[in-house]
């Protein structure tokens, strides 16, 4: 269970990293949208994993390696935003965030069985 230092830093780095991929992202990746959808900090708040959706785009994962070899600047950017407010800027680690994909891909698979379900007609 994190702390509720570990949920403050989180919080901060997730709305100021959103902050920093408005600002910079037009610059790195074409006619994607990137989310900060969940931040999870360590204990000794030096690493922060940073969770992304991407949408509008079929291959995220290259926008994630876009994103991954400009990390010298956004973290310079992102150090920028939140200097004053932390002490120690922590490393961070871009991930996809597949939960949305997964609820669209489920809902998907309980409509065809739905569908195809001759049993619940006759319950109805």
């Amino acid at each position: 269970m994190a702390s509720k230092r570990q949920l403050q830093v989180a919080e901060l780095i997730k709305r100021n990293f959103s902050l920093v991929l408005q600002q910079e992202g037009n610059y790195i990746y074409d006619d994607a949208l990137v989310t900060v959808t969940n931040v999870m900090v360590t204990p000794d708040l030096s690493l922060a994993k940073i969770y992304l959706s991407v949408y509008n785009t079929d291959n995220k994962q290259a926008v994630l390696l876009k994103l991954e070899d400009q990390h010298h600047r956004l973290k310079q950017v992102f150090s920028q935003r939140i200097r004053k407010q932390i002490r120690r800027i922590p490393e961070f680690a871009m991930y996809i965030d597949e939960t949305l994909d997964e609820m669209y891909r489920l809902d998907a698979l309980f409509d065809r069985l739905s569908i195809s379900n001759p049993l619940q007609d006759e319950q109805e």
